[in-house]
C-alpha cells in the first residue's frame, strides 16, 4: 500500500495510490497519514479498503510530505563507508545521530529554497523509515516490527553551515525545504528487504549518486533499535538512514555544489521518485 498526502501546503489531505497509479482520497476514512493512523491495526484496516470505492484526486494535484505531524525527524550520518571516505571521515563505530528540524519537511516535488548566505548547497538521496508504533529500547531482532513503511528522502545540506559555523551539523541540515519526503509512504509489507534497494540521484540529468542500501554500515533494524535506546520513537517519526557516495562535497578533483535553476531527480527502488528545482533565497 502506498499512502500519500495531497493538496496545498499546510492543508494536505490523506490519500493512497491505486494499482493503476491514480491518486485516491482518504479524507473520509482517516484525518491524516500521521500518528495512530500508521499503527499496524490502522494499516490493516486501510489495506482492506477497495481503492475503487474512494474518490479520485484531481489530476495535477500537489503531493505534500508523505507523513503529517512528524514529531521527530532523526538523521543518520556517515552510514555508507564510501561516503565516509569521500567526506574524509573515519567509519563510525556507532551510528552518528543528528536531528533535522521538522519545519524543513516539504513535498517530494517542491522547490528547494537556497538559504540566505548559502555557498555550499548539496544533495543526499536516502532511504527514510517511518515508525508505526511506539519504540522504546527495542531489540534489533524486533525492530522492523515497529516500522510502518519506507519513503524517499533528500537530505538537502548546506555544507558551510554544517561544518564551518560552530561544529553542529543541525545548522546545515534543517533549513526550510531541506527535507523532501515522499512521494508516498510504502508500507513495510511491500518492502521485504530494506537492505536490497537501489537509490540514485541526478542533477540536471547527470547521474551523481547510484548506490544500494546493501552497503549500509548499520542496517535499518540496527538503526531503529539504536535510536530507541536514546529516545522513544512515536508513530509518524521519520529516520533518514544516510547516503551513499556521490555528494557534491566529495566530487573530485574539486567539490561541486547546487546552483539556482538546477534540478535534482532522485529515487529509491520501489518507493517512487522526487524532482526538485533549486530556487533563490527569499
Amino acid at each position: 500500500m502506498k499512502l500519500l498526502r495531497h493538496g496545498p501546503k499546510g492543508a494536505e489531505k490523506p490519500g493512497l495510490l491505486d494499482a493503476d497509479g491514480r491518486l485516491r482520497d482518504l479524507s473520509g476514512v482517516i484525518a491524516d497519514v500521521a500518528g495512530e493512523a500508521l499503527s499496524p491495526a490502522s494499516l490493516a484496516r486501510l489495506a482492506a479498503i477497495d481503492p475503487a470505492s474512494l474518490p479520485l484526486v484531481a489530476e495535477g494535484a500537489r503531493l505534500g510530505p508523505c507523513v503529517g505531524a512528524v514529531g521527530k525527524f532523526v538523521a543518520i550520518g556517515l552510514n555508507y563507508s564510501e561516503h565516509a571516505a569521500e567526506a574524509g571521515m573515519a567509519i563510525p563505530k556507532e551510528p552518528v545521530v543528528f536531528m533535522k528540524a521538522t519545519s524543513c519537511l516539504s513535498g517530494p516535488n517542491d522547490d528547494v529554497v537556497t538559504p540566505r548566505g548559502s555557498t555550499k548547497l548539496d544533495w543526499e538521496v536516502e532511504l527514510g523509515v517511518v515508525i508505526g508504533n511506539e519504540a522504546r529500547y527495542v531489540s534489533k531482532e524486533d525492530a522492523l516490527d515497529f516500522v510502518a513503511g519506507y519513503c524517499v528522502v533528500n537530505d538537502v545540506s548546506e555544507r558551510a553551515f554544517q561544518a564551518e559555523r560552530g561544529g553542529t551539523w543541525d545548522k546545515g541540515k534543517g533549513c526550510d525545504s531541506f527535507g523532501p519526503i515522499g512521494p508516498w509512504l510504502v508500507t513495510r509489507d511491500e518492502v521485504p528487504d530494506p537492505q536490497a534497494l537501489r537509490l540514485w540521484l541526478s542533477v540536471d540529468g547527470v547521474m551523481r549518486q547510484d548506490g544500494s542500501t546493501k552497503t549500509m554500515i548499520f542496517p535499518v533494524a540496527e538503526l531503529v533499535s539504536y535510536v530507541s535506546q536514546f529516545m522513544s520513537l512515536q508513530p509518524g517519526d521519520v529516520i533518514t538512514t544516510g547516503t551513499p557516495s556521490g555528494v557534491g562535497l566529495g566530487h573530485k578533483p574539486e567539490p561541486i555544489f547546487l546552483k539556482v535553476g538546477e534540478v535534482m531527480r532522485l529515487g529509491v527502488e520501489g518507493l517512487g521518485e522526487q524532482t526538485q528545482r533549486v530556487v533563490p533565497a527569499v
